[in-house]
C-alpha cells in the first residue's frame, strides 16, 4: 500500500510516523517509531495503529552517533523488514522565516535557505535539517516536503507582527513569527467537525507541553501568538525562560562576561521550570513534588498562562472559547483546573467531574465560556500536506482554506 513517512528529528531522537494512503487521499496511520539516545544509549522502538510492538532494539553508541545515523537504521528497518517504500516524506521544520508561509518540495536550494534560520531556532533547525539532507543525499529521488511551525501565523496582521525597531531590520527579518502552528492548524482544522458553534468564533489554543505557547484565533486563523522571533518567547517552558526583559541578556554579557554562545545555551537549556524549580523540568515531576521551589514552578506556569490569556484575549476583543492541547495541557487535570480558576474573570467555570476524566468538554454548563481538551496531531497535519503537494496540488494556505 502506498505510504508518506513524517519524520521529526530532534538533537537526541529521530520520531517517525507512517501514514496508509487510501480511497480519495485519506490517510490512516500505521507506525509509529523513534530511535531515541542517540549519541548515548540508541533504542529504536515502534509500534503498530493498535498499539502491538514491532520492534524494540538496542544499538551500540558508535553505531548511532548522530540524526543520519539514526535515519539510515530507521529506513532499513521500515525498507527491509516492513516493506515500506514511501511515496514521499514529510518534515516538521520549526523556522521558516520569512520566506515559508506555505509548505513547500524540497531541493537543496530550499536547504540552504533554511540554513539561514539556525540561529533562530538552534535547538531545532539544526536537527530538523539533518535528515532531509540524509535522504537528499542517499535518495534524491524521493519528494519531500517541508512543514514549518511558522507558516500557520503568517496570518497575522502588522500590529502583531512588527517590534517597535527600525523598518530595515523587519524587511530583514526580524519580527514575530510565531510557532507550534503545526498544532494550531490541527485545533483550527477540527473545530468545525468537534465544535461548529465556536470553529470561527474568538479562540484562545494553549499548547502546553516542554515547549509551550498560546495563540489567539478567529475565522480560524491565527491572529496573535506569545511566541515571536524565536521560540524563546511567551510562556515559561520546560527549559526555556518565556517572556524575558531584553535587559537581562544585556546583564548577562556585560556583568556575567557570558559570550553570546553562552547566552544562547543557557536560555535554551537552564531556565523555564528546570531553572525555576531547580528541580526538574518535568511537569509530572513538579506537580508531585513536595518541594517549595517546585510549587513556585507551578504556580508561575499557571500565572503567566493566565496573564498572557488576558492579552490574546484583549487581541481578540472578547473569548468565545479556550482550548487545552499537548501533553501538559490534554494530560494535566490539575493544571487545567489552576489555569480555569485563573480565566474566571472571563467566565471560565470548570467541571471538576469532567476535567478528572479528562472529558473533552471540561467546562461546567454555567460557564460563559466553554473549555475543551483536544489532543493535537501535528503528524497527522504534515502528513496531509504532503500528500497534497504530492498529488499536485498546493498545500492549503491558512488565509483561505481551512478544513480537509
Amino acid at each position: 500500500m502506498d505510504s508518506i513517512l513524517v519524520v521529526n528529528a530532534g538533537s537526541s531522537s529521530v520520531k517517525f510516523q507512517v501514514f496508509a494512503v487510501e480511497c480519495e487521499g485519506r490517510l490512516r496511520r500505521t507506525i509509529k517509531g523513534q530511535i531515541d539516545g542517540i549519541g548515548s544509549r540508541p533504542r529504536l522502538r515502534a509500534n503498530g495503529a493498535g498499539g502491538d510492538p514491532m520492534a524494540d532494539r538496542a544499538y551500540p553508541i558508535e553505531a548511532v552517533g548522530d540524526v543520519p545515523a539514526a535515519m539510515e537504521i530507521a529506513g532499513a528497518w521500515l525498507r527491509n523488514e516492513v516493506r515500506i517504500q514511501p511515496l514521499a516524506v514529510g518534515h516538521r521544520v520549526v523556522h521558516g522565516g520569512p520566506d515559508f508561509e506555505r509548505p513547500v518540495l524540497v531541493d537543496h536550494g530550499v536547504v540552504a535557505r533554511l540554513e539561514r534560520f539556525v540561529a533562530l531556532a538552534p535547538l531545532h533547525q539544526p536537527h530538523n535539517l539533518a535528515p532531509i539532507r540524509s535522504i537528499l543525499a542517499g535518495f534524491p529521488a524521493v519528494p519531500q516536503v517541508a512543514c514549518f511551525d511558522t507558516a500557520f501565523h503568517r496570518t497575522h496582521g502588522p500590529l502583531a507582527d512588527h517590534y517597535a525597531i527600525p523598518h530595515q531590520l523587519h524587511a530583514e527579518g526580524v519580527r514575530r513569527y510565531g510557532f507550534h502552528g503545526l498544532s494550531y492548524e490541527y485545533i483550527s482544522r477540527s473545530l468545525p467537525q468537534i465544535a461548529p458553534a465556536i470553529a470561527k468564533r474568538r479562540v484562545i489554543v494553549a499548547h502546553l507541553g516542554s515547549g509551550a505557547s498560546m495563540c489567539a484565533m478567529k475565522e480560524g486563523l491565527s491572529v496573535e501568538s506569545t511566541m515571536g522571533f524565536t521560540a524563546l518567547d511567551g510562556l515559561p517552558m520546560g527549559t526555556r525562560p518565556g517572556q524575558l526583559d531584553p535587559g537581562v541578556v544585556l546583564y548577562l554579557i556585560s556583568e556575567k562576561g557570558m559570550t553570546a554562545a553562552k547566552v544562547q545555551d543557557f536560555l535554551y537549556r537552564d531556565c523555564g521550570l528546570k531553572g525555576l524549580s531547580g528541580v526538574s523540568n518535568d511537569m509530572r515531576e513538579l506537580e508531585a513534588s513536595a518541594d517549595p521551589q517546585a510549587k513556585l514552578a507551578v504556580d508561575y506556569f499557571t500565572y503567566r498562562i493566565g496573564l498572557n490569556a488576558g492579552m490574546l484575549a484583549a487581541a481578540l476583543q472578547g473569548l468565545d472559547a479556550f482550548v487545552f492541547t499537548a501533553g501538559i495541557g490534554e494530560n494535566s487535570s490539575g493544571i487545567r483546573a489552576r489555569v480555569a480558576e485563573r480565566l474566571g474573570w472571563l467566565g471560565v467555570a470548570l467541571d471538576a467531574a469532567a476535567n478528572d476524566c479528562h472529558s473533552r468538554l471540561i467546562s461546567a454548563k454555567s460557564s460563559l465560556v466553554p473549555v475543551y481538551v483536544i489532543p493535537t496531531d501535528e503528524e497527522l497535519m504534515i502528513a496531509q500536506h504532503t500528500l497534497s503537494l504530492l498529488m499536485g496540488g498546493q498545500s492549503p494556505n491558512p488565509r483561505n482554506e481551512r478544513v480537509s
